[in-house]
């Protein structure tokens, strides 16, 4: 019998290699005399994390006085904003968007640097290679190769659902895939509050933004024109916080005049709605109750507010707080300065809708167009979803 030979291998075991690091911070800010809005966008570029630390100094003495989606500290011209739950896991690539008001004096330069967990934000990533260290592994003995299992039969694929990705835990979350026909039904009616014209609301199956299916709003111009897709539900149980993400596409470019693409009926205005739209080219928030705006339609208001792109699906988001005077606004990934509420008031911004103390109650919500004058549009809805917590794009 033929003697076993037995085999020393050097086996080379790398080490673990350090996390990758490195991040970039966008920093938008808007200004009037003595104050001032900073949006900011965290983009972590390393290995994933579960809550991260934001740090800059200020040059020229700014103050912050209130933040959304962060919290804040600052000692002396150094300032540190830490993650809150709902944005503390960002994995490679993922954004976290927040911002704060302040006060300044004299000049308001930007922050010159930002750090994220200790790591400096300049847009690169730093990534370590393993170094490989030999140790001697003997081989193992040979053994007899068992025989090969029969392959297992191959498990079905999921149906396709009718849910768009990230909200299927939120109360409304609709992509239209469930519609059978060119006229909403089941969860989704057609309404045409007060009057009704040429306007119509149907199921398109040619321009979507996901899956088959959207809804297509073919807006007339002057107010008995207006349509809307209402879904059937009551959302009033829907908080403390009411948060919407919908993806939206229209061909003609907001105008000078007012007109409404959302509305939500507040319990606590006698069922008046609650609007997003535009006026001046912007979007903007509009109280029927009381006609406030937000924000105000001053030069310096509508500067703080953004045109809706056309012929391009954008990712709209907002957040209507229940408990107390907040509201916020994001289109895409940034939020808009000129349709944000905290309770602290914001010149050129909130004077009109923090006139009103009572607090919102939504319990309908619409998708459609309402014009005021001579202006009309087509518009399509997709990938729509109403909840309480966040709703990603």
């Amino acid at each position: 019998m033929a003697a076993l030979a037995v085999v020393t291998a050097v086996v080379f075991v790398p080490r673990l290699a350090a996390a990758a690091s490195g991040c970039q911070v966008t920093y938008t800010p808007s200004s009037w005399q003595g104050g001032f809005n900073a949006t900011m966008k965290l983009t972590n570029l390393g290995s994933p994390v579960t809550g991260w630390s934001l740090t800059w100094t200020f040059a020229n003495g700014q103050r912050v006085t209130s933040a959304w989606n962060t919290t804040v500290t600052q000692s002396g011209a150094n300032v540190t904003a830490v993650n809150v739950q709902h944005n503390g896991s960002l994995g490679t690539g993922g954004v976290a968007d927040f911002g704060f008001q302040g006060t300044w004096s004299g000049t308001n330069n930007s922050p010159a640097s930002f750090a994220m967990n200790g790591v400096v934000c300049d847009g690169t990533t730093t990534n370590p290679s393993p170094s490989p260290s030999a140790s001697p592994s003997p081989s193992p003995s040979p053994s007899p190769s068992p025989s090969p299992s029969p392959s297992p039969s191959p498990s079905p694929s999921p149906s396709p659902s009718s849910n768009p990705v990230g909200c299927s835990s939120a109360a409304i979350c609709s992509g239209f895939e469930d519609q059978t026909g060119t006229a909403p039904s089941g969860l989704w009616q057609v309404v045409t509050p007060n009057c009704s014209g040429t306007g119509t609301a149907v199921i398109d199956t040619t321009t979507v933004h996901s899956g088959g299916r959207s809804l297509r709003i073919n807006g007339g111009a002057t107010f008995c024109n207006h349509v809307f897709a209402g879904v059937t539900a009551n959302v009033s149980s829907i908080g403390p916080v009411v948060y919407g993400r919908l993806w939206l596409r229209h061909t003609t470019a907001q105008p000078a005049n007012h007109t409404t693409m959302i509305t939500l009926a507040d319990a606590n205005a006698g069922g008046r709605d609650l609007r997003i739209g535009g006026q001046n080219g912007r979007l903007q928030w509009n109280r029927e109750i009381d006609d406030a705006t937000l924000p105000a339609q001053s030069p310096a208001g509508v500067a703080m507010s953004t045109p809706l792109p056309v012929n391009q699906w954008v990712c709209l988001r907002f957040q209507i707080d229940t408990t107390r005077q907040a509201m916020q606004t994001f289109l895409g990934a940034s939020e808009v300065a000129g349709l944000h509420v905290d309770g602290v008031p914001t010149q050129d911004v909130d004077a009109q809708w923090l006139a009103r103390t009572t607090l919102p109650r939504p319990t309908t919500f619409r998708l459609g167009w309402e014009s005021y004058a001579s202006d009309a549009d087509t518009l399509w809805y997709d990938d729509v979803a109403l909840g309480s917590a966040p709703i990603a794009c």
